[in-house]
């Protein structure tokens, strides 16, 4: 054992970070961190001690903030019954209520979007909104082109733009 771990009670004493218990501590911890991380190049022991903050920041968080189990529709549910909020009060999430309706019941998956606006109004991690079925792919695929799309690779000197493409059923 090293001697500066020979004594884990006076490194303690001495101010050596600890288990964060409130949220006092946490704001503390994480102000110092915001502060290490600021810096252009840290030193090793600057980056051991980002490390170090990091890991009791996320495990404060992790034990006092769990994220619920469930899908993500019932994620909603729990969140929008904890608020003491009515399905039609997500209407500006969402965009208008047909939406809201369908993504609550589980017939339309979340958007990018959805997840964004929703975390930021209820204070939770976007991580809640997603499981196994509903993940959403960081690049689309790129193979399956519109009509229009394919239309102005084929022929760039063409002046019609794509909704006229569409509009009409394709280049003529």
């Amino acid at each position: 054992m090293s001697k500066t771990l020979a004594d884990p009670v006076e490194m303690i004493r001495r101010g050596a970070p600890r288990l964060i218990r409130s949220e006092e501590e946490l704001a503390a911890f994480t102000r110092a961190l915001h502060g290490l991380t600021a810096k252009p190049k840290p030193t090793a022991a600057e980056q051991e001690a980002i490390n170090l903050l990091t890991f009791l920041i996320e495990h404060y968080e992790t034990v006092r903030y769990p994220v619920p189990k469930g899908s993500p529709a019932e994620i909603l549910r729990q969140l929008l019954k904890r608020n003491g909020l009515v399905q039609s009060s997500l209407t500006p999430e969402f965009g208008c209520t047909a939406v809201t309706s369908q993504v609550i019941t589980g017939d339309r998956q979340f958007t990018r979007s959805h997840i964004a606006r929703l975390s930021k109004r209820f204070h939770v991690s976007p991580a809640v909104f997603f499981d196994e079925t509903s993940a959403i792919p960081l690049h689309r695929n790129m193979k399956n082109k519109s009509a229009a799309t394919r239309a102005r690779q084929a022929n760039p000197s063409t002046k019609r733009t794509a909704r006229a493409v569409t509009q009409k059923g394709g280049v003529r």
